[in-house]
């Protein structure tokens, strides 16, 4: 579990409640006067590490060097656009034609654009309470946070900042708090989250049953959508591997020069992303044309991973996206990435191949990931393009 561990975090959202949004945006960066630096971004360059709500509280004005992205990587203005909606409500239809018909708007989403909203998806009370305690977290005193510091990005539970810490070239504009769920065996993990907010571990727990719960809906969706018999491979998801990355990402002086995360695809089979009104995700269209995403009030916003474009032998679409930050309002999200069992060889799946279609994908499990990320392809490439099969 460890390994999954390292292994998630390297692949790679209703309002928090008003009070703790206050508190948190009071230590927010303020937008610089001039550009020149000041004293304050000079020693808060010197503290990365902490993270970057403790450079808002130490009232940084401008963004420190080790956050400035060479121009040719600063992210253009993307228009928001709203991308497929899928109504879990219809999908639960016991109508053959609307369920039906809802099976083949959620295939057309993850074959053409790879992302999509999930509305009417029974876990609101669950996702408010969870924003809500996410905010309490980030806003607790830098102390707090820091008790779940680590340099091992192996930790089960960590608190840490940008998308790859320790090989980031230049970091990004984010502090997390890393969960792993472990969904067979939540109870055995869960003594082992903070304890502070004091209703942390009750919420967030919740939270990830619920979450886990919708995972398998949507993947059993998905599966008869491609006309896959899919009851043993539901069965080694159930227990399988749910990881918790809950997000926040401060207003940022400078956000013109810097990301929140970078151009990423997500290791596992889908990602369910809960997050606050607040936009910041972008994805890529290809050829470098990005899409903001305008979220739905209390709408989860679903990706496919790179398991499943491999399982799907290329079907469903694991594309890149990044996260945007901006001048004035802080971000809250939690991404939830699952996946099979960190030792299950995945491969395109047999029915696929039963007609004589070519296999687009070479298998893949953990450790070749792993080896992926130590060596020079992964400075090239992308793991997915490193699977392909090319003739």
């Amino acid at each position: 579990m460890a390994i999954l561990a390292a292994a998630a975090e390297t692949s790679s959202s209703s309002h928090a409640g008003h009070s703790q949004q206050q508190q948190l945006e009071s230590t927010t960066c303020k937008a610089p006067a001039s550009s020149s630096s000041s004293s304050t971004s000079s020693e808060a360059s010197e503290e990365p590490n902490k993270g970057v709500r403790h450079l808002c509280e130490r009232g940084v004005t401008s963004l420190p060097p080790r956050y400035v992205l060479p121009p040719s990587d600063r992210p253009a203005p993307a228009a928001p656009r709203g991308i497929p909606v899928i109504d879990m409500a219809r999908l639960r239809s016991t109508v053959p034609s609307e369920r039906a018909a809802e099976l083949a708007r959620l295939d057309a989403a993850c074959r053409d654009l790879g992302f999509f909203q999930a509305v009417n998806h029974g876990a609101g009370d669950k996702a408010k309470a969870m924003l809500d305690v996410a905010a309490r977290f980030f806003a607790l005193p830098f102390e707090e946070r820091a008790r779940h510091m680590s340099p091992d990005i192996r930790a089960p539970v960590r608190y840490g900042t940008s998308f790859n810490q320790l090989n980031d070239g230049v970091l990004c504009w984010r502090d997390f708090l890393k969960l792993l769920c472990n969904p067979a065996r939540l109870d055995d993990v869960v003594p082992s989250w903070p304890h502070n907010p004091s209703d942390l571990r009750e919420v967030m727990s919740a939270y990830a049953r619920a979450n886990q719960g919708l995972f398998r809906e949507l993947m059993e969706a998905a599966l008869e959508a491609m006309g896959i018999t899919g009851q043993g491979v539901l069965e080694e998801l159930d227990c399988g591997t749910q990881m918790m990355m809950v997000n926040c990402f401060p207003a940022c002086p400078e956000p013109e020069l810097t990301l929140g995360m970078p151009p990423h695809s997500d290791y596992g089979f889908l990602t369910l992303l809960l997050q606050d009104q607040v936009n910041g995700l972008e994805v890529c269209q290809g050829d470098d044309d990005w899409l903001l995403v305008d979220p739905l009030p209390g709408a989860l916003i679903i990706n496919v991973g790179d398991h499943l474009e491999i399982f799907s032998n290329g079907r469903y679409k694991s594309v890149l996206h990044r996260v945007r930050v901006n001048s004035t309002q802080l971000r809250i999200s939690v991404a939830s990435l699952h996946s099979l069992p960190p030792e299950r060889v995945i491969g395109p799946a047999p029915e696929l191949l039963a007609d004589g279609t070519q296999r687009r994908y070479m298998d893949t499990d953990l450790t070749t990931f792993l080896n992926y990320l130590s060596s020079a392809e992964g400075k090239h490439k992308t793991f997915l393009q490193s699977r392909r099969i090319t003739t």
